[in-house]
């Protein structure tokens, strides 16, 4: 019992630390259903579990020894939200709102885009999961898989609070159009710069 709880608190732990950035996103696209019905909740729902698995089917497949994607191709991963955030920006620039008022743009309106999105910002994350699944073992397994299952839903409701709570939308509603795509933009860039695209002198 006390080993099940361990590995658990373990799980949750490395859920969390590896996702913390996964919530500013996941606000994000919540914000940007609140104020244009796209993607649907439902959309940022199941793309959350969908990119998570992928990681996770990733992950396994490494720590059997697999080499699943290449390392070489894993560093554009990081071009798919920064290609949303670029475009949401030169939406909301063609609209005209030179004030920064407005709703934020549709930035990834659908499933894919959100799973994509997702995919994109934890893949990363493989290096950390790799290990932790090669260390739990065939029991310790699927205590990770539920604790992470639970951790998606909670990032989920947290972000959607965050999103529909009244102070960020009315934030939202003088910066949103720009702040939204500008966070997919920083995101696309912290991951590409952590993954070696960008160089750093």
């Amino acid at each position: 019992m006390n080993t099940a709880l361990g590995a658990a608190a373990g799980a949750a732990g490395l859920f969390a630390v590896t996702n913390v950035d996964d919530l500013v996103v996941l606000t994000a696209l919540f914000l940007s259903s609140a104020a244009s019905g796209r993607p649907r909740q439902r959309a940022i729902w199941l793309g959350q579990y969908l990119g998570l698995g992928a990681l996770v089917a990733a992950s396994a497949a490494a720590a059997l020894g697999l080499g699943v994607v290449p390392d070489g191709y894993v560093r554009w991963l990081g071009l798919v939200p920064l290609a949303l955030g670029l475009r949401g920006l030169w939406s909301a620039a063609r609209s005209g709102c030179g004030s920064g008022a407005g709703s934020p743009p549709v930035v990834a309106g659908s499933l894919l885009g959100v799973a994509g999105v997702t995919v994109a910002n934890g893949a990363d994350n493989v290096a950390v999961y790799t290990p932790a699944f090669r260390a739990a073992g065939g029991a310790g397994v699927p205590v990770i898989l539920a604790v992470f299952a639970a951790g998606v839903a909670v990032w989920c409701l947290a972000a959607r609070w965050l999103g529909t709570h009244p102070a960020v939308v009315g934030a939202a509603s003088r910066w949103g159009r720009w702040l939204v795509p500008a966070v997919f933009v920083a995101l696309g860039l912290v991951i590409l710069a952590n993954i070696g695209v960008v160089e750093t002198q």
